[in-house]
């Protein structure tokens, strides 16, 4: 459905490379954060790599949906707008709840690397 309260938000963007973009920049800022964390002694080195891919993935499913709202906002579909962000918010939600089965999986095995050593 197409309304006439269309909002002029320039040509539309191509939302594949913006979900590489947004995997990319917020992989950056998350590695910088959790490396920090790590110099100081407040996480490990494999929490720090898991957090930072976790954070990267969120951070391109929210670019890529928050790319496609903004060209149905522009073609004035305010419905596949809400698609596109309900879509973005279950990738983020998604990703969460893998990584929260994954972690207690991921900190046996680190367990056992060391018991090995």
């Amino acid at each position: 459905m197409t309304t006439n309260l269309a909002i002029d938000t320039g040509a539309p963007r191509n939302v594949t490379g913006h979900v590489v973009s947004g995997s990319l920049a917020a992989g950056a800022l998350a590695a910088g954060i959790n490396y920090n964390k790590y110099k100081k002694g407040q996480i490990g080195k494999n929490e720090a790599i898991q957090d930072s891919l976790k954070l990267s993935i969120q951070g391109g499913i929210v670019t890529g949906s928050s790319i496609a709202a903004a060209n149905y906002v522009g073609e004035g579909s305010y419905m596949k707008m809400l698609t596109a962000l309900s879509i973005g918010m279950a990738g983020v939600y998604a990703v969460e709840k893998i990584n929260e089965k994954l972690t207690p999986r991921f900190k046996e095995e680190i367990i056992e690397e060391e018991e090995e050593k």
